[in-house]
């Protein structure tokens, strides 16, 4: 079997939607910039849409964890079908970009490096996000992000890493006043605005004249935001009632976006909407904060304890969340309309 020049490079991210959006801006770059090689994503089978208008040389390898590659064996029957993969490419060249650095993702590394493949495997610096987050004499210094720390990866593979990701559309304003998004959930407690204080900003800014809101979440918090949408005259939710592009087509046409350290905050970030993001237990210094986001438009509150965790799955050790209950509706709606105004004056 012949085979040419060029390298596959398997590029692993097996974890959470935001952790994946990170990703897009640096993988579809250096997907562009280098046309001559192909690229191999290998994430989670229900991420799998988050991944469109991509380059011609980048394919996705949907995992599926809960199905066909849970386990022991289902990690075997994932290598497997892998190095099919590539043995069908007839590429020489094998590469490996690990951005998980977990188990299974080293486990599938090992395997190509027998092969021959170049591997190199990201530095999550763990003992530096251990200082930031320890409970006595924090170092609370800004850490590489996330997207710089990808990039690295794929420098150290030796491919151009210089940006020209603009976002998944052109910019889209055409519409009646103010839109803004309220996306108020997130997947750990320590991430979540209180819900009583989420809707006193949701009233604030409902008084605003000739805005529209859209609530955005997912099925099992449509509960809370019907009975927002019932409430209040302007706010309507599209939580679980839109299909993935299009819910991103309403993020773009949106003025802003008001999340917390969330998924939805990557994702505004990937349509180029400014995001006010809300931060608690975690901080924007760990190194997830919104691609291109401007630091200015986090809202959040000094404490000595803050922050406590670099994901907010952790209880919290005053055990009353100040550093959520803290900050005020109004205080938040501020830096929304602060945020509205500064894009209407130009």
């Amino acid at each position: 079997m012949e085979k040419n020049n060029a390298a596959i490079t398997l590029v692993i991210r097996l974890s959470s939607l935001g952790d994946v959006a990170i990703l897009i801006p640096a993988l579809y770059s250096v997907a562009s910039r280098n046309p001559n090689e192909r690229f191999l994503l290998v994430t989670k089978k229900p991420l799998q849409p988050l991944f469109f208008s991509k380059p011609e040389n980048l394919e996705i390898f949907p995992v599926q964890t809960k199905g066909k590659h849970k386990g022991f064996w289902g990690l075997i029957r994932m290598i497997r079908e892998l190095n099919h993969a590539v043995n069908r490419s007839k590429i020489n060249t094998i590469k490996v970009a690990d951005l998980h650095a977990v188990a299974r993702s080293m486990v599938v590394a090992f395997f190509f490096r027998l092969k021959g493949a170049k591997i190199t495997v990201i530095n999550k610096n763990r003992k530096a996000k251990k200082a930031l987050v320890r409970k006595q004499n924090k170092t609370l210094a800004p850490l590489q992000t996330s997207f710089d720390r990808y990039r690295e990866v794929f420098k150290k593979l030796g491919y151009d890493t210089r940006l020209n990701f603009n976002g998944f559309y052109p910019k889209e304003n055409k519409k009646n006043g103010t839109w803004i998004g309220i996306a108020p959930f997130a997947g750990h407690l320590g991430k979540i605005y209180p819900v009583e204080q989420m809707e006193a900003v949701v009233r604030i800014l409902n008084d605003r004249p000739e805005t529209k809101i859209f609530l955005f979440g997912g099925k099992e918090e449509n509960a809370v935001l019907d009975e927002w949408t019932k409430k209040y005259e302007h706010v309507e939710s599209v939580a679980g009632r839109l299909p993935f592009p299009d819910e991103l087509s309403l993020m773009n046409r949106l003025d802003v976006m008001l999340s917390m350290d969330s998924a939805n905050m990557h994702l505004a970030s990937l349509v180029n909407t400014p995001v006010v993001s809300v931060w608690g237990a975690t901080h924007p210094s760990a190194g997830f904060y919104g691609y291109n986001q401007h630091p200015d438009n986090a809202a959040q509150m000094d404490l000595p304890c803050r922050p406590c965790s670099v994901f907010g799955n952790k209880p919290c050790w005053r055990g009353d969340y100040a550093c959520l209950t803290g900050i005020s509706p109004q205080a938040i709606a501020e830096k929304v309309n602060e945020l509205t105004n500064k894009r209407f004056s130009g």
